[in-house]
């Protein structure tokens, strides 16, 4: 029987090739990924091994990516101009690790072996979404691969493209999460998973990125404004919700994905709230990207992943009784790049107070002014939203929007954070404590009646400012 000892030990040569001329490091990356996707071959699946077992093939697994993790560091700047062509085509993230897997075998998972784990639920799968994030960690660090995959996100998508006719003509498009209408000069988004509370899963990050790009491309649109829609949640039936952050039940059962949510997430749509859209048009010397203002509207609350989004919006407006939070702690995952512009808004101790504690923020208390413009009383809502985006119409808004984000938050230390973030955060999605947590909030969420969710909101919502309020999270597995 195979032991770790013998899976240690021919490491140090295998560290060695792969640091070597590309042929020969690319060959040992192949070699070694087989072994081990033999040795894993012949155990029982990931539930059902024996300690024995598990150490074995635990230290298999962690050999192959201590030799991705040295092969990148030496060739991630070969192995990307080899997938772009000399960074002449521009790869989203998806495409860039599908071929990937092609070009290198054995250096990221491969389509059939990412389909078979995605349907397993999260605690019995391997973990292969690990090594994208060792590809991307690399990439991103890169400082010729990382700013071009950068641009290649902030491309407008093929599915975007093809709708924007309609848009233009009609002014509506309807998604399955968002709805996009088209108002005079301003772009409404509308999040409307009234069944979820506007939780976030890969669906929504597909629909919000095509909803940005359309606002965007859209040359009549000046101001986009993004709101909740009206719930049917029997608790909150009627009432709009902004959103409840990651779908946790989702991420329990294997259907969030490193590449498709966690990390087109922050280096896609919202990227391009951030930074606009960036466009094919030799004769746009006066910008590469076509950018826009916009407003964001919190309605009931905006919880983890909602309140990261208030981070790049130009004007936050807040009903009076809706509150913040970002309970990264309760969870155990990195709340996207919060922890990169969070201190940027409230300083260095409200912000560990918030991501590391699970302080909550209600709209009505003076620390919320550092993250909401304004707060108003629920029926005077509509009134301010439509003063709000008059003011933002123009282009002397536009440049110096531009300029405020340019002074705020460097292009180059973004990458430099998304390419830590991409590492850590494929970490914590496969890391026992979150498997342990989010299975916790899944089963709750399954026990109970259709109103526990958003009671367990009112009851964490109700609670003493500052105090954590875990119940909250229960919200997001619905």
């Amino acid at each position: 029987m195979t032991t770790v000892a013998d899976v240690r030990a021919g490491l140090h040569d295998d560290l060695r090739d792969v640091r070597a001329e590309l042929t020969l490091a690319r060959r040992t990356i192949t070699q070694a990924a087989e072994l081990a996707t033999d040795l894993l071959a012949i155990m029982p699946v990931p539930e059902q091994r024996l300690p024995e077992q598990r150490a074995v093939a635990a230290a298999a697994i962690d050999a192959t990516r201590a030799l991705r993790a040295a092969f990148m560091d030496v060739h991630a700047e070969a192995v990307y101009d080899e997938l772009t062509e000399g960074r002449t085509r521009h790869l989203r993230l998806d495409e860039l690790a599908g071929a990937a897997a092609e070009a290198f075998p054995g250096l990221v998972p491969t389509t059939p072996q990412l389909a078979a784990e995605r349907r397993q639920p999260q605690a019995f799968k391997e973990g292969h979404e690990i090594d994208q994030g060792i590809f991307f960690s690399r990439l991103l660090g890169s400082p010729l691969a990382g700013p071009h995959l950068l641009d290649a996100m902030l491309r407008p998508t093929p599915r975007a493209l093809a709708l924007l006719p309609q848009f233009i003509e009609t002014g509506k498009v309807e998604l399955d999460s968002v709805r996009v209408e088209r108002t005079g000069s301003v772009a409404r988004l509308t999040m409307c998973r009234e069944d979820s509370l506007n939780a976030e899963d890969n669906q929504q990050v597909e629909d919000m990125e095509t909803a940005v790009d359309l606002v965007l491309l859209d040359p009549s649109v000046e101001v986009g404004l993004l709101r909740g829609g009206e719930m049917t949640h029997p608790r909150y039936r009627g009432r709009r919700v902004f959103s409840a952050g990651i779908n946790l039940k989702s991420l329990h059962s294997g259907g969030i994905s490193l590449v498709d949510f966690l990390l087109r997430r922050e280096l896609g749509y919202i990227h391009k709230l951030l930074r606009g859209v960036l466009v094919e048009d030799e004769a746009a010397w006066r910008s590469r990207t076509v950018e826009k203002p916009w407003v964001a509207v919190v309605d009931s609350f905006a919880i983890g992943g909602g309140m990261q989004l208030l981070l790049v919006f130009d004007h936050v407006i807040a009903a009076s009784d809706s509150f913040l939070s970002l309970p990264a702690a309760q969870e155990g995952i990195v709340p996207g790049a919060s922890n990169f512009r969070l201190t940027r808004f409230v300083g260095p101790r409200l912000a560990r107070q918030v991501i590391l504690e699970g302080r909550r923020i209600s709209a009505d208390e003076p620390e919320a002014r550092l993250l909401i413009d304004e707060v108003h009383d629920p029926a005077e809502l509509d009134l301010a939203v439509e003063q709000s985006v008059a003011r933002l119409q123009g282009s002397a808004v536009l440049a110096n929007r531009r300029m405020l984000n340019l002074a705020d938050e460097s292009v180059d230390e973004f990458r430099c954070y998304m390419a830590e973030f991409a590492l850590q955060q494929s970490l914590r999605i496969y890391s026992s404590d979150v498997i342990e947590k989010v299975g916790r909030f899944s089963a709750g969420a399954s026990a109970s009646a259709a109103g526990s969710a958003a009671q367990a909101a009112s009851a964490g919502s109700s609670g003493p400012v500052g105090s954590p309020a875990p119940a909250t999270e229960e919200v997001r597995s619905r």
